[in-house]
């Protein structure tokens, strides 16, 4: 299991859906938050995209020295820029870290947004436009000179004068629950990615993407997008879970919703059905919570509950397929920590060797007491 983080780019804090306990996305504490998932041995990180987010490129670059192994999974948007600026993009950033660079393909599902950004295409649309996208974007990539005549884009003698590090191209994540979404999916995607559904939806859209890119000719790997409240005890986590969202009133709750019915995104359509209006009534499947999505769009909902029950979920959702988890968590500098200590073992993820401190080692041998008093009268 590839297991990574998140990174805050539009807010954190220890409560949803208010400024209480709110902390502000600094330089400082991203670079924190960098160091701890790279040092804690995290595959890799996603960052965000929206107009409430920083933007996803220029923030991983800022982070690209402050780390050493990390891998960043950034968001390409269709329609915002063209395939040959993305390309060049790609390629660059993928050469100046070392090919540390993964492709997270947003399609968009806000309308209100997208017309904010100068796009006007209804939804079938926009997945033609990205399907058209990637066609050349790939091409590029590979060191193809590519003419392309679509009915949404037109490229005569595309180049790519520095390819990526990565080959043939920096693996694509590509997620999106409508049948648009599962043909470009199947068609362009290395990794396909779900929010967190219940098992046995989920397993339904894996069979459907594996059928569609078994006509392609192609294989995809699936992955899937959670928030996770885990603790030492199940009872723990549950009050963890309760207390993230105790300052949520019902105007807020209703003020997010409506936000999120104006979308013509498929899978928020399906989130928005895992919402019963009953807050004593979110675990919608064993462990699988969904008070997240009540005032967070996009990925609603989070796995609850201690190491071995949340273990259990993953290796669940593993077996039907899935090799990739992306997890965050409230405050994300915090439960990097949490989630590393508590479920890394349990799922056979081991720390980097050689980010061990020599307090770590200390500890962890306590037959030297000479070199654990030698550590303590440090300054």
């Amino acid at each position: 299991m590839n297991i990574f983080w998140f990174f805050p780019t539009s807010g954190d804090g220890r409560y949803l859906g208010t400024t209480r306990g709110a902390r502000p996305i600094t330089p400082a504490y991203l670079r924190q938050i960098a160091g701890a998932i790279d040092e804690l041995g995290y595959e890799g990180a996603l960052l965000p995209t929206g107009r409430g987010c920083e933007d996803a490129w220029i923030t991983a670059a800022t982070l690209v020295p402050a780390t050493r192994r990390v891998k960043f999974l950034v968001a390409v948007r269709p329609g915002l820029m063209s395939p040959g600026l993305a390309a060049r993009m790609a390629s660059t950033f993928d050469r100046l870290s070392g090919g540390r660079l993964l492709i997270n393909v947003v399609t968009g599902g806000d309308p209100e947004e997208l017309s904010g950004d100068g796009i006007h295409l209804g939804h079938d649309e926009r997945y033609e436009l990205t399907d058209e996208f990637l066609t050349v974007w790939r091409g590029l990539c590979r060191g193809e000179r590519v003419d392309h005549h679509g009915r949404l884009l037109q490229i005569d003698d595309g180049q790519l004068m520095l390819r990526p590090v990565q080959e043939p191209h920096p693996p694509l994540y590509f997620g999106g629950s409508s049948p648009a979404a599962h043909r470009v999916a199947a068609k362009h995607a290395n990794v396909y990615l779900t929010w967190g559904e219940p098992p046995d939806a989920v397993a339904a859209k894996v069979d459907d993407v594996r059928a569609r890119a078994s006509e392609e000719g192609r294989s995809v790997r699936f992955g899937i997008r959670l928030h996770v409240i885990v603790r030492e005890t199940a009872r723990e986590a549950w009050a963890a879970a309760d207390d993230l969202i105790r300052h949520l009133d019902d105007r807020t709750v209703a003020a997010a919703q409506s936000v999120f019915a104006r979308m013509d995104s498929e899978g928020q359509r399906r989130m928005a059905l895992l919402q019963t209006g009953d807050r004593s009534r979110l675990e919608i499947a064993p462990n699988l919570w969904a008070g997240v999505g009540l005032v967070r769009g996009g990925a609603g909902t989070a796995l609850v509950g201690d190491p071995e029950q949340v273990a259990e979920r993953v290796r669940e959702y593993a077996a039907l397929g899935l090799d990739t988890i992306i997890l965050s968590g409230y405050p994300h500098l915090e439960e990097a920590h949490r989630v590393a200590e508590l479920l890394f073992p349990l799922l056979g993820k081991q720390r980097p060797a050689d980010s061990a401190s020599l307090t770590g080692v200390v500890m962890a041998d306590r037959r030297l007491p000479e070199v654990v008093d030698a550590v303590a009268a440090r300054p």
